[in-house]
């Protein structure tokens, strides 16, 4: 099969889905082509197989245009890869722009026929889909695709609630690289480069939006560093670090707290948490958390959004309503202070993910669903992919 996947190349959950999907979908055989601005963070990071391209969307500047234009570039983007690759399906990530754009390149090839997926992260259904402007065209977006995907039962609940959309929407849950993120051995070296002897890691790992609250992973941590030796390790940046960094500077713990920056192979730093913070006002999943989870790292967050449906609350990890940075910190402490009770979560963490997120668990579902709309739409997608197919052209290139 020759599958399209568009999606944002920026670092979050949803390019992280998009890239790992399309290299798994490849390593079973299947032709992926991979359509964005920027080469996404996780496709550098893992190294993609022979049956991955990436394909680059151009910026062109026109004087009479004042503003960026980049959905009329990508629909024609897209066109050209459908047509020059022979897409079987459109897989495409966020409504807006991207299910837009897919729409505008179909009306582009026909009468050719070209179904498209929509898989909907949250931020497109929750802030952008609720702003007055955007609302049309995200309900348009989903009722013109041939099947459309929620990443929780959260997600799939407000889309509802919020666009009364006019087709069924499925809940495939993203998914877990189950033989990448693995809990490994101790390192003291490489453990050393985070925290002294002694001292407990807590960890967090996001884009640093205000949904990711960061303040508050902060005031946890205050409150737990009263108490134990610790340090906290933020990976990822954004809007939040400034302010993050201002009040671990008040509460005089800044010296505690390291800021790594955006990492691509967090595989290598998971391991070494003793515990995952995650207070966000909402996530429609919540990957991060997930993929520490898969470390066997037992995870402290808020019961909101569609993280109760990853985390299970004194199982896998403790859930708190969002803002009450005092009961976080308390389960916290309990786990830090209580190691057997923390390892005992920690594998109950990562056989959970095993179960029910390992690539192949989710991955088929996908494939499931692409075929029932290719058997749908009259069509087969069942040509052979041979690597050298969708070989780079201009503005085109392997990954």
């Amino acid at each position: 099969m020759r599958i399209g996947i568009v999606c944002y190349p920026t670092y979050g959950g949803s390019g992280a889905l998009a890239t790992d999907l399309g290299q798994a979908l490849a390593a079973m055989g299947h032709c992926v082509h991979i359509i964005s601005y920027e080469m996404p963070f996780r496709l550098t990071a893992a190294g993609a197989g022979p049956r991955v391209f990436f394909h680059e969307v151009p910026r062109v500047d026109y004087p009479l245009i004042t503003q960026p234009y980049y959905s009329l570039n990508l629909a024609v983007k897209l066109f050209q890869v459908a047509t020059e690759a022979r897409l079987d399906v459109l897989h495409a990530h966020y409504a807006v722009p991207h299910a837009a754009s897919a729409y505008l390149a179909r009306q582009m090839l026909a009468p050719r026929a070209l179904p498209i997926i929509t898989t909907l992260h949250g931020t497109d259904i929750t802030l952008v889909g609720n702003a007055p402007a955007y609302q049309p065209v995200v309900r348009f977006s989903i009722n013109q695709s041939d099947a459309v995907t929620c990443v929780s039962e959260w997600l799939r609940e407000q889309t509802v609630e919020h666009f009364t959309p006019e087709r069924e929407i499925d809940v495939i849950y993203n998914f877990v690289d189950t033989a990448r993120f693995v809990p490994r051995p101790p390192n003291l070296d490489a453990r050393r480069r985070l925290a002294g002897d002694g001292e407990r890691i807590l960890m967090h790992i996001s884009n640093f939006r205000p949904v990711k609250r960061l303040v508050d992973v902060v005031e946890i941590f205050v409150r737990v560093v009263r108490r134990l030796p610790a340090r906290l390790v933020l990976v990822g940046d954004g809007p939040e670090r400034e302010a993050a960094a201002f009040v671990a500077k008040c509460n005089g713990v800044a010296d505690r707290v390291v800021f790594l920056g955006k990492q691509a192979e967090i595989e290598s730093l998971l391991p070494h948490a003793d515990l995952f913070l995650f207070p966000s006002d909402h996530e429609s999943f919540g990957l991060a958390p997930a993929e520490a989870m898969a470390c066997e790292v037992p995870v402290v967050g808020s019961h909101s959004g569609g993280l109760p449906e990853v985390v299970t609350d004194g199982v896998t990890g403790h859930l708190h309503p969002v803002g009450q940075v005092d009961a976080m910190a308390e389960s916290a402490l309990a786990l830090l202070l209580d190691p057997a009770r923390a390892r005992e979560m920690g594998r109950a963490a990562r056989a959970d993910i095993v179960e029910r997120f390992a690539p192949e668990v989710i991955v088929p579902r996908y494939l499931e669903l692409y075929r029932r709309i290719l058997g749908d739409a009259g069509l087969h997608g069942d040509a052979e992919c041979e690597p050298a197919a969708g070989r780079p052209r201009e503005g085109s290139r392997a990954a």
